[in-house]
């Protein structure tokens, strides 16, 4: 009696591992088709997700809260910010719509999750061509990565001067943005933290120049931030700057320009603080959507983040409304 009970303990156990087994693979099974269904709708059009900077509040004078509570009222899950190093009185006020990195960041993922938002970039943009980008510029952005890393945050923005350092030639600024970016991206390795490196400045701008600076570092975290805005007002061709850097793209900034401001500036400026231009509105807009198709034929799955005017809408709104209509006659789910 005793021995059948064991037989039929063993059996029940080898039954129990074999049912086990075979879930296993079922589960396997399941997997591989879920992924091969997701490759296949990738294939026809892929998903994107849409964020917002919120330098779109700066003029209205509203609190990083209140950019929460428009994101959550307008379904958008992705939020930009500037990140401040000290303390500010506008922004200690509630004026300012940006993020002092004295502000805990574990809680403040905590709070934004409350809100169904998370960050998708950090923007700690000092120019580092400047003289005084390695003293001021590479501790501010070695802090931002920590700072980001418990935020949730995947990315960290940076970028160069507006204009052409004052006492360095090119090949002199060049190398003293390698050796900043070598100190950086010591980091960001260790943070598993992505850099990405924005076209804004005199030399980024440039895609000869991007080519050299994303090869200062061999670093898979060292990318690149597109913005479609910055590239156009400077005088290159937004599709073909994205096209030949697309591998490398982490995050997108998706800024339109007014007919007006590139009639008077394109090609002598090098960025653009805020577009005062509603996205689809402007003269750049159908460059945007080719960019996206460039995009999602290349499998970019990453966030859009709009950035226009300062008022904190209605242009804001407007961008947002295109953009989702933009995607739909792309086949880009919005995620």
């Amino acid at each position: 009696m005793q021995n059948e009970k064991r037989r039929v303990a063993v059996m029940g156990r080898r039954g129990f591992m074999a049912a086990a087994g075979a879930a296993v693979v079922v589960a396997q099974i399941g997997l591989k088709k879920a992924g091969a269904a997701e490759e296949k709708s990738n294939e026809k059009g892929g998903t994107m997700k849409i964020g917002f900077h919120t330098d779109a509040f700066n003029s209205s004078y509203k609190s990083f809260e209140a950019c929460l509570e428009w994101a959550q009222k307008n379904k958008v899950h992705y939020i930009e910010c500037g990140l401040i190093d000290g303390v500010s009185w506008i922004h200690g006020l509630g004026y300012q719509p940006h993020v002092a990195m004295y502000e805990d960041p574990v809680l403040l993922r905590k709070k934004m999750a409350k809100y169904g938002l998370q960050f998708s970039q950090v923007d700690a943009a000092y120019p580092l061509s400047q003289q005084d980008g390695p003293l001021r510029g590479v501790p501010y952005v070695l802090k931002a990565i920590s700072w980001a890393k418990l935020a949730g945050c995947p990315c960290v923005d940076t970028t160069d001067g507006l204009h052409a350092p004052e006492g360095l030639k090119d090949p002199e600024a060049l190398d003293l943005m390698k050796r900043s970016y070598e100190q950086i991206m010591e980091v960001a390795d260790a943070y598993e933290m992505i850099v990405n490196i924005e076209p804004h400045g005199y030399f980024t701008t440039k895609p000869e120049m991007m080519e050299k600076m994303q090869a200062f570092v061999d670093s898979k975290y060292l990318r690149m931030n597109m913005d479609t805005g910055n590239t156009f007002i400077a005088g290159q061709d937004p599709v073909a700057f994205l096209a030949k850097f697309v591998k490398k793209v982490s995050h997108v900034h998706v800024k339109d320009v007014s007919e007006t401001l590139a009639a008077a500036v394109r090609g002598s400026q090098t960025g653009i603080a805020v577009s005062h231009c509603a996205i689809g509105d402007g003269v750049n807009a159908d460059n945007i959507r080719k960019c996206l198709t460039i995009l999602r034929d290349n499998g970019y799955n990453g966030v859009l983040s709009m950035e226009c005017e300062g008022a904190g809408g209605p242009m804001i709104e407007k961008s947002l409304a295109w953009l989702r209509k933009t995607l739909k006659e792309l086949d880009i789910a919005e995620g």
